[in-house]
């Protein structure tokens, strides 16, 4: 595997959590209707919804805010020829860190932890454009 496409398997590994995410939500929302919290007519228009659901439902919200920046840059490095160890172990936390946050989100949601483990992710963020922006200006 060359490093240019290394940059992929954190991209994958994101995607796969997303795709984690959604079938969490999909399993709460069917328990909340087994459970009589809701009605499947709830989730039609779903302005109000059961914690246990509501929680994960606004973690999947998340993984299409920071992380599209995310995908973002990676296909930018890729297609600048721009991936290099240091961006992959920049990416690799980056994704850890939404990992991370997810988990505090579905479980304890304990906002304290999943604030720190959003700022991490954050300011690994503005760390991938940061060496991005050093690889276009050295380029």
């Amino acid at each position: 595997m060359s490093t240019s496409t290394a940059i992929f398997w954190p991209v994958i590994a994101q995607v796969a959590l997303i795709h984690a995410v959604y079938i969490l939500m999909l399993k709460r929302r069917s328990r909340a209707v087994r459970a009589g919290l809701a009605k499947l007519q709830d989730y039609c228009i779903p302005a109000i919804e059961p914690e246990p659901s509501a929680t994960v439902a606004h973690s999947l919200i998340n993984q299409f805010e920071l992380p599209v920046l995310f995908f973002f840059v990676c296909i930018l490095f890729y297609l600048t020829a721009g991936v290099n160890h240091a961006v992959l172990a920049v990416a690799w936390l980056f994704v850890l860190s939404r990992f991370a946050h997810a988990y505090v989100h579905v479980t304890s949601n304990r906002l304290k932890f999943r604030q720190r483990l959003f700022v991490s992710g954050f300011v690994l963020n503005v760390m991938l454009w940061v060496l991005f922006a050093v690889h276009i200006a050295a380029g």
